[in-house]
């Protein structure tokens, strides 16, 4: 009989999760933290792609040309390999430009994977206690199903015997229906929620085991990750806005090619050229007019620069709003945590009271049930207090910049 009890729990203890291992999961496994790192990956091969334009290009071709009706002095086959090697001397600065702009697209990138990573997480946190909020109002719905059974089962006695009467079985019916009612919305909830839940972490989840959040104490604001993400984004456009510079700088170039040829049908008069040629080729290109083309993009650029910049500044505010609010909103919890543990002792007090006076018949079922219901509802607001307070602390780490994973045990 142990063993079977064992092998009934032990699964239960295998697969069920904490929430610092649902943090800890999802943050490797959740298809946008998935998407996003491969987006990352994206802008490193930009980067790569752009230093390494710093290196000479080498091309290799030919051709081969034919004429039938022959020209003087051209012969009627030409055939003809060559290698190039290029090399831009001077570019305006538009290379090095570039470079730093992905650099800084980069960076940007891994500031947007770690806000995304702490985002989730907080969005993991509130979902985790919205459940065990669930799994609270369950409980106690279904601890008030058992007495109202045992209840109706009671007084279906007393009407048998003729002791009372079929309003009080039918009052009494109602109330263990509506309860059934209420047990499976909350039933459905519960699966609603864990099935989003559930993509959000990257896998099923059956069941949780119980976790909590460390108190914050004397932590430091970071400024915030999407924060620093569109200020590196900003820095790229004006990196962008200086490449676009170098459309009025001089352009400077080498290049040194190789050719050979051999030829076909040829005579006196449409003789052999030449064997082999080296050609070196310096060009400088510096652009005079283009009415204003350039310009207009820059400025444009530039613009669109200041728009990030002024929402820098508004998410900076905000974030610090928001922890004034996260700190507020822990106080808040804390006083009603202490107003719903009040509230459940009394609770629980009239409940006994009124159904010692309800088993002896001097008051009616009305008030009994009243009673009950309030107990239950004083129990599942007691645990949702408690619940709310561990999301509170996890919203204040989130708006401080800090990692939830770090703080949750």
């Amino acid at each position: 009989m142990k063993k079977r009890l064992l092998l009934l729990v032990l699964p239960a203890c295998i697969y069920a999760d904490n929430l610092k291992s649902l943090l800890e999961f999802a943050t490797t496994n959740n298809n946008m933290v998935v998407s996003k790192n491969l987006t990352q990956k994206a802008k490193m091969l930009d980067v790569e792609s752009t230093q390494n334009s710093y290196y000479p290009t080498i091309d290799i071709g030919g051709y081969y040309q034919r004429l039938d009706d022959k020209s003087n002095g051209i012969p009627g086959d030409v055939y003809s390999g060559y290698g190039k090697i290029s090399f831009d001397l001077y570019d305006g600065d538009r290379k090095t430009n570039l470079i730093k702009q992905n650099e800084a697209l980069l960076q940007s990138s891994s500031y947007d994977i770690n806000g995304y990573k702490k985002e989730l997480q907080l969005l993991i946190v509130q979902d985790f206690y919205t459940i065990k909020n669930l799994e609270a109002s369950l409980e106690t719905l279904e601890e008030k199903q058992v007495q109202l059974q045992a209840e109706l089962q009671r007084v279906k006695r007393f009407y048998e015997v003729g002791t009372t009467t079929k309003d009080d079985v039918d009052k009494l019916e109602a109330a263990y229906s509506g309860n059934i009612y209420q047990i499976d919305a909350v039933k459905y909830q519960i699966l609603s929620v864990k099935k989003l839940f559930s993509i959000k972490i990257g896998k099923n989840i059956e069941q949780f085991d119980d976790s909590t959040i460390v108190v914050p104490k004397n932590l430091d604001k970071e400024i915030n990750d999407n924060i620093q993400a569109l200020k590196q984004t900003a820095l790229s456009l004006q990196y962008t806005a200086n490449s676009v510079d170098a459309t009025y700088k001089p352009q400077v170039k080498v290049e040194d090619t190789y050719s050979f040829y051999e030829y076909g049908r040829t005579d006196l008069t449409h003789p052999e050229g030449l064997d082999n040629q080296n050609k070196i080729l310096l060009s400088v290109n510096l652009r005079l007019f283009d009415n204003d083309v350039t310009s207009k993009q820059k400025e444009s650029i530039l613009v669109q620069k200041k728009a990030l910049e002024k929402q820098i500044e508004q998410n900076e505010q905000l974030q610090n709003i928001n922890i004034e609010l996260a700190l507020s909103n822990i106080e808040t919890t804390k006083a009603q945590i202490v107003s719903a543990q009040s509230s459940l002792s009394a609770a629980v007090s009239a409940y006994e009271t009124v159904a010692q006076k309800y088993k002896v018949g001097l008051i009616d079922n009305v008030a009994y049930l009243d009673a009950l219901s309030v107990k239950t509802q004083a129990k599942a607001q007691y645990k949702t207090a408690l619940n709310n307070l561990q999301v509170a602390y996890a919203k204040y780490y989130y708006y401080t910049n800090k990692d939830i994973q770090e703080f949750t045990k």
